[in-house]
């Protein structure tokens, strides 16, 4: 049986928590910045957790990890 590839664009996006939960960079954190407030911008940073209906396709897309 041949080995199984990692999808590349998710293994830049995606990593686990040491619960096995799957991280993710929050949106809207790009450009045009100066319109939002701090608050709203330093809770930004914070990594963001992924949607439950998605857990299934992304764990599939990173066999290794």
């Amino acid at each position: 049986m041949p080995k199984m590839k990692t999808h590349s664009g998710s293994a830049k996006r995606f990593k686990k928590s040491a619960s096995g939960k799957i991280k993710t960079k929050r949106a809207f954190r790009s450009h045009i910045l100066t319109k939002m407030s701090p608050k709203r911008k330093r809770n930004l940073r914070k990594a963001g957790s992924i949607a439950a209906c998605d857990v299934k396709k992304v764990k599939a897309m990173l066999p290794y990890s």
